[in-house]
């Protein structure tokens, strides 16, 4: 009998000027416009030898948390991979001091720009 494996995604977004790196089994655009919503997110094995501090932040960090929406326009990557791997924050390389600026995926009143 084949072994069904369910898909695991790696999920890079920009969050506070850092960029995040986090692993789910879940992904897909739902009700909410202009949000990715992720859904059963991974994070690695406990063990009492290795602990890996930025994993522990992020755990933390998303602690008790089901399902969360990022905004379409922070989100930098999303691949499918085999395995998961280790999820962290790291600086956003090149952009210490410059944060972008939310910007609406329509113009207000939601029709094209007039000139």
């Amino acid at each position: 009998m084949a072994k069904i494996t369910k898909s695991i995604y790696r999920v890079l977004f920009i969050n506070q000027g850092k960029l995040y790196e986090l692993y789910a089994r879940s992904i897909y655009q739902g009700e909410l416009y202009g949000f990715i919503e992720v859904e059963e997110l991974l994070f690695g094995e406990r063990s009492s030898v290795l602990v890996n501090p930025a994993e522990e932040r992020l755990q933390s960090e998303f602690s008790g948390v089901r399902r969360t929406f990022i905004p379409l326009h922070y989100i930098l990557r999303i691949d499918e991979v085999e395995r998961e791997g280790v999820s962290k924050i790291r600086p956003v390389e090149g952009g210490d001091n410059i944060t972008p600026f939310p910007q609406p995926v329509l113009p207000p009143g939601g029709g094209p720009v007039k000139n």
